[in-house]
This record gives C-alpha cells, sequence and structure tokens, in this order.
C-alpha cells in the first residue's frame, strides 16, 4: 500500500463557538503531536494546515462550520495514546480509546477525540512505513 501526505489539502478552517477552549484542546493535542502553533491573534490561531477562528472574526464570515472529522498523524503508537490523554486533560471527549483499526487496514492504530465543538479528532499512526521526507518545506 502506497499513501500520499501533503498533496490534496492546503489548509482547513474551523470556526469554533469558545476560541478560549478551542485553543487549549488543540495546544494539548498539538503538544504531544510536535506540531506548533504558527500564529494567533485575539479571533484566531493556526498551526500548520489548519486555521481555528472564532465566529465573530472577519475569516468566519459569522458562520460556525459543521461537524468536520480531522485525522493528524502520529510518528508511533506512544503518539496516539499520548494524544488521546492530552486530549482529554485539554477538554476533549472520548470518541474512541487508542488501539487498532483492523477494519480499515492491518497496523492502523488510532485514538478518536471530540473537540469542545463536537468535531471528530484523530491521531493515526499507520505501522512502520518509509517516507519520502518527514514534511514538505515551502519557503517564498
Amino acid at each position: 500500500m502506497e499513501l500520499h501526505r501533503g498533496r490534496l489539502i492546503d489548509h482547513v478552517q474551523l470556526v469554533v463557538r469558545d476560541l478560549k477552549a478551542s485553543r487549549r484542546f488543540y495546544e494539548a493535542v498539538f503538544k504531544v503531536l510536535d506540531i506548533p502553533i504558527g500564529g494567533s491573534a485575539e479571533d484566531y490561531f493556526w498551526a500548520d494546515e489548519l486555521f481555528v477562528s472564532s465566529i465573530d472574526s472577519r475569516a468566519a464570515q459569522g458562520k460556525l462550520t459543521g461537524r468536520h472529522h480531522l485525522a493528524f498523524q502520529a510518528k508511533d503508537r506512544a503518539m496516539v495514546d499520548a494524544f488521546y490523554k492530552a486530549g482529554l486533560d485539554g477538554g476533549g471527549t472520548d470518541n474512541g480509546a487508542p488501539g487498532e483499526r483492523q477494519h480499515y487496514h492491518p497496523g492502523y492504530y488510532a485514538a478518536f477525540l471530540l473537540d469542545p465543538d463536537g468535531n471528530n479528532i484523530e491521531a493515526v499512526f499507520h505501522g512502520p512505513a518509509n517516507r519520502s521526507a518527514a514534511s514538505v518545506e515551502i519557503t517564498f
């Protein structure tokens, strides 16, 4: 099996009810996933391809986004486990404890949490694999 990542999505925006609660959750899970917060203002924050804003942000146009499922890559099973614990501690709700999901493919190890707005947030480790690069770096 060959998976390609980093080619389809440029960025995703979530518009949330309570930006402080969302930031607490995402900072907790991103810390263990080794994803830094890229920037922030009073009405938004962003990390890598994810942009999260309040409903009153100019970027939101006054409307909440609907329920989404976002899956973040983890480097190993321990990172998935840490994501789950950090997410619960950061205000998330259990939506599937860490474990193998053989129905996706052998070695698929994931955990699922609901963020403060009910989005299904996953961390997944696909098993041992060779990567062509850790990430794509774009400079301007």
